[in-house]
């Protein structure tokens, strides 16, 4: 099965579907980051704390599975040359469609995080890569291809899934209904339940993968802060269910 390829089509669904994460940011917000008055998400609600951010002139910043022209047009704006790579084609035609409206460049590649990172060694300055890596099953590969591509120095902020919410359909919050480690190529009735969600090919990682992962890589936590789902019956109890951490190589 070449999930990664369904998911990317997945997406692409969503998104002709209004899907909240592939909606491109507008030209008055995009005028506001050049003013200086932007945000932007790792995870559904919390904005990454500003002092996370390197100044940003001249930087080379990686946008990891952050297609859809919404973080990738405020780093532009705030003078970074930014490089985004996605499987999803039409996030990848969100952000360039971004850049021709606003007249910036930006380097947009169709590519598999799964697979080896098309680009040198000890390259970019930053990689912001949103909550994407709970489509993929080996999040290992991915802390250490950033790695890789980051110079010394450079700055890795990511948004991850804790799990949690796998233990629960998408419709119902308050009965668990799965096990742990959430993997359907490893389960078919797994596949099944996604199937009818219409959610594509998902993966719940653990804490020895998401954030020991990046230490084994070879990088070194700076920060971290949790965030919830931003709507739901978790949400409402204050169930945190995403982190974003920040690491330095």
């Amino acid at each position: 099965m070449n999930y990664t390829e369904i998911n990317a089509k997945t997406i692409d669904r969503w998104i002709d579907e209004g899907w909240e994460w592939g909606m491109p940011i507008s030209h008055e917000q995009f005028v506001n980051a050049l003013d200086g008055k932007w945000s932007m998400l790792l995870t559904p609600t919390k904005p990454v704390p500003k002092d996370w951010y390197p100044d940003l002139k001249g930087k080379r910043v990686l946008g990891l599975a952050s297609g859809g022209g919404q973080q990738m047009p405020i780093f532009a704006a705030l003078g970074a040359e930014c490089t985004v790579l996605d499987y999803s084609e039409k996030q990848i035609k969100s952000d360039l469609a971004v850049a021709e409206r606003e007249g910036y460049k930006i380097n947009a590649i169709r590519g598999d995080m799964t697979k080896p990172l098309p680009f040198e060694n000890d390259l970019f300055d930053l990689i912001f890569h949103p909550v994407s890596n709970c489509y993929i099953e080996d999040v290992m590969h991915v802390w250490k291809e950033c790695c890789r591509i980051l110079k010394k120095g450079g700055r890795l902020m990511a948004g991850l899934d804790n799990g949690f919410n796998f233990l629960f359909d998408e419709e119902n919050e308050k009965d668990m209904k799965y096990q742990l480690p959430f993997n359907p190529l490893q389960n078919r009735k797994l596949l099944k339940s996604l199937e009818k969600e219409d959610s594509g090919i998902q993966f719940s990682h653990t804490l020895e993968e998401q954030i020991r992962g990046q230490l084994k890589a070879g990088f070194m936590l700076l920060d971290l802060y949790e965030d919830t789902n931003g709507k739901g019956f978790l949400h409402e109890h204050g169930v945190p269910t995403f982190w974003a951490t920040l690491a330095v190589k």
